[in-house]
Formats: C-alpha cells, sequence, structure tokens
C-alpha cells in the first residue's frame, strides 16, 4: 500500500484537510491591533459538513488501494468537491475582504486538490498497466 507514490499523495491531501479542522480561517483585528475575534473552520456549518465530508472521501481512497476503479473515482469527487469548497472560500474572503485578516490555512484546498489529482492520475496509470498485464496474460493463453 505504502510503496505507490498515489497513497502519498492522498496522505498528504488528507492531512492538509483534517489539519483545516484545527487551523483559523481569519482573525478580526481590533481597534488598537489586537486580536477581536478568530473564526475556525469549523465554526460555520456548511464549512464543517464539506470538511467532513472530503476528508471521509480522501482517507476513503486512502485505504481502498485494492480497487483502483473505485479508489479513481473516490480521489477525483474528492477532488471536486475540495475544488467547490476552494471556490467558496475565495468568494468568501472577497466579500469580506476589508473586515478580516486572513491566513495561510485558506489554501489547503488548493494544495489538496493539486495532490488529489495528482494521486487520480497515477492511479489511472496504474489501472491501465493492470489492464495491458491482464490482456499480455490472456493472449498468452490463447497460443
Amino acid at each position: 500500500m505504502w510503496q505507490r507514490i498515489q497513497t502519498l499523495y492522498l496522505a498528504i491531501a488528507t492531512g492538509l484537510i483534517i489539519s483545516m479542522f484545527f487551523t483559523a480561517k481569519a482573525v478580526v483585528p481590533g481597534a488598537d491591533g489586537s486580536v477581536a475575534e478568530t473564526y475556525k473552520f469549523i465554526s460555520y456549518i456548511p464549512y464543517l459538513i464539506l470538511l467532513i465530508v472530503i476528508a471521509l472521501l480522501d482517507v476513503l481512497a486512502l485505504t481502498s488501494w485494492k480497487q483502483r476503479v473505485f479508489q479513481l473515482r473516490t480521489a477525483i469527487l474528492a477532488a471536486l468537491i475540495t475544488l467547490a469548497l476552494q471556490i467558496w472560500l475565495v468568494v468568501d474572503y472577497l466579500t469580506n475582504a476589508g473586515q478580516m485578516v486572513f491566513r495561510i490555512s485558506a489554501i489547503f484546498p488548493l494544495v489538496a486538490l493539486i495532490f488529489d489529482l495528482m494521486a487520480a492520475r497515477r492511479i489511472h496509470a496504474d489501472q491501465l498497466m493492470v489492464e495491458s498485464f491482464s490482456r499480455l496474460r490472456s493472449s498468452k493463453r490463447r497460443r
């Protein structure tokens, strides 16, 4: 399982998404420059639901290494939902640009999206390799 590079990609994507449960989304500065309020990603229920779904899909893709087609579909679905979350975060940040100071954790979904897509590409390559070997074996048996 861990000898494949796509497993590493999926593990990194899962780690980034899970780390968003513990990081702050934004900080509202006070009048004197101090921190007046800190918002976390999990304090807003729709973000929390999306983070849970993405984390579950990534863990499912990470642990279903024996079923490559299912793993591929799960990784792509996680990437699509991560893209939706990132777009939503960007729109949310642009509409509240003057009120909040944002953290680096806002780009974690984008990095996780890239790792999910790289994993999906490697899973697809492995599946094509397995199918080609199956064809070679079946053609040898016919002789």
